[in-house]
């Protein structure tokens, strides 16, 4: 687990963002996941992720 209190590292992924729930706004961490390589670059980048499916669904793509 990762502790980043100060939301920079939250907020250079863009995963630090607006939420709804119940008609309420507030701040919080979004869902995505990146595959990053061994060099640390980026190779892909998923914004809606379904919880359920989404383990399995980069199984059966890399």
């Amino acid at each position: 687990m990762l502790c980043d209190e100060s939301h920079q590292m939250l907020e250079e992924y863009k995963v630090w963002g607006k939420k709804k729930f119940m008609g309420r706004e507030y701040m919080g961490i979004n869902r995505y996941t990146y595959v990053i390589d061994e060099n640390g670059v980026v190779e892909k980048a998923y914004e809606k992720v379904k919880t359920k499916t989404h383990a399995l669904d980069i199984l059966k793509e890399y």
